[in-house]
């Protein structure tokens, strides 16, 4: 796919100095849209720093220096997130790994991840998307370099901890500047390109990851990948523009604006769900998918890496046509979050599938896991919905936090349940994992009947949104008259 195709997609609606054309069904963010550009436009003159894109930014320019440089981050992130997976098995051979030690290791990136989320967010909203992500990516350089230098499970850890928090402001920095610089009516296909395109680092680090493996080993592949850190953290900070600073009250109380988000009882419904969901897809395709297919499954190293690889491509994938979809279905008035409900339960029906061992290709199941890990793409468009554009730094930083902390909950707990049972042989029994895999999914079940019961949604939706599975088989029949 090439920048012209991208373009097309992306800046279909063009930005204007006048306030864009909004349809009907978006009810939040468009007074404050033409004023965000108007603010960026002249913030070059205000504060002497470099000119940011005009009110009359091509599209082109809106890829070339917006979309690409934070695409490009989040495909590092992902390629950091989903590389576990495929050295667990050296780093267990070289340093005599126990599960809940590969857990733990892996799990350090979602760590510092999680933590980094609010500050992260406040920052965004203070200083802008460029000058947040061109720092904090210097940080995963210095982790990548640490990790492939290590030779113990502590500076091992201290790596990985650092790649987190360096990659940290990976998609919220993105997420921001489609705010930002993006008609709002554009935000979900926008967040479906970038999931995608990021998600291309999660392809990266399977077959590609493997050949690099054979050739130049572990350690050197994650040297190079300092390298690459370090050479995208200078092309955010040298062409990416600046953002308009923040003019509210939230910008002199910049943690106030945190309360508000928290207080809100819609987020409350969404938070949990999406972070079993999502936290749970992210979890198992960044690290316990490979034990699964190699333990339980019985595949050998060349169809594990196959298993990935499809997995890789069906996230990337599933996030354009998650967004696609969520932009098609709110033109006929159906909502993201009746979206995000049905695909929560087809997520939760494809690991009854696999823990079951219900007789179905094994790419099937765990390729809609990977799929699922881009539903992001909705969580966050719904986010947008909610709270005024001054605070989506925030607020997507505070929902990022349940992602996060739950693939860290989730890589752990799957760890330390394994690790209950002996090995028998050279691996785990499959009793151990579909105990492991059926404690995560008793919680996603919970998040879900929270989200979908009808009577929480008449106490936390004012504007009465449909989120009940009546109302959505009635929006679904709807369609098809």
């Amino acid at each position: 796919m090439n920048s012209r195709s991208i373009t097309a997609h992306l800046a279909a609606v063009p930005i204007s100095s006048g306030p864009p054309n909004y349809p009907a069904d978006s009810d939040t963010l468009q007074a404050g849209q033409a004023q965000g550009v108007r603010e960026a436009a002249g913030q070059g003159d205000q504060e002497g720093t470099r000119p940011p894109i005009g009110a009359r930014a091509s599209g082109l320019q809106l890829v070339l220096r917006v979309f690409l440089p934070f695409a490009a981050c989040y495909y590092l992130s992902y390629l950091f997130r989903t590389i576990s997976a495929l050295i667990a098995g050296p780093l267990t051979a070289e340093f005599g790994l126990s599960p809940s030690s590969l857990g733990l290791l892996t799990s350090a990136y979602f760590l510092t991840f999680a933590v980094a989320q609010i500050p992260i967010g406040v920052f965004l909203d203070r200083y802008g998307p460029r000058q947040v992500q061109a720092v904090v990516l210097v940080f995963a350089a210095g982790g990548a370099a640490l990790f492939g230098a290590s030779d113990g499970f502590l500076s091992l850890l201290a790596g990985r901890a650092l790649i987190g928090l360096g990659v940290a402001a990976a998609l919220t920095a993105g997420l921001k500047a489609t705010v930002l610089w993006f008609p709002q009516e554009r935000v979900a296909l926008v967040n479906g390109w970038m999931v995608m395109l990021g998600g291309l680092g999660a392809v990266t680090a399977t077959t590609p990851a493997e050949w690099a493996l054979s050739w130049i080993g572990w350690r050197d592949l994650f040297e190079w990948l300092a390298m690459a850190a370090t050479v995208i953290a200078a092309v955010v900070y040298l062409f990416v523009p600046d953002a308009a600073p923040a003019s509210s009250a939230n910008d002199r109380r910049p943690f106030a604006g945190l309360r508000e988000i928290y207080a809100d009882s819609r987020f409350w419904r969404l938070a949990p769900l999406s972070a079993t969901t999502i936290g749970t897809a992210w979890a198992l395709q960044g690290l316990w998918a490979a034990p699964w297919l190699s333990d339980v499954e019985g595949l050998d190293r060349a169809a594990l890496v196959g298993h990935l690889l499809a997995m890789a491509v069906a996230l990337s994938i599933g996030a354009l046509l998650l967004g696609v979809l969520a932009t098609s279905l709110r033109r006929r008035n159906i909502q993201p979050q009746a979206v995000f409900g049905a695909v929560a339960a087809l997520f939760v029906a494809m690991e009854v599938a696999l823990i079951l061992r219900w007789p179905l290709p094994s790419y099937l199941p765990w390729c809609f896991v990977a799929a699922v890990g881009a539903a992001t793409v909705l969580s966050y468009t719904i986010v947008a919905d909610y709270f005024p554009k001054e605070l989506a730094g925030r607020a997507n930083a505070a929902l990022n936090v349940f992602h996060i902390g739950g693939a860290f909950l989730v890589q752990e707990l799957v760890g330390i349940v394994i690790d209950l049972w002996p090995i028998e042989g050279t691996r785990h029994p499959m009793i151990a994992y579909q105990v492991a895999f059926g404690v995560v999914l008793a919680f996603q079940l919970a998040a879900w009947i929270w989200f979908m019961w009808p009577r929480a949604q008449g106490a936390s939706s004012p504007h009465l949104r449909r989120y009940s599975m009546e109302a959505m088989v009635v929006e679904v029949q709807h369609m098809q008259t």
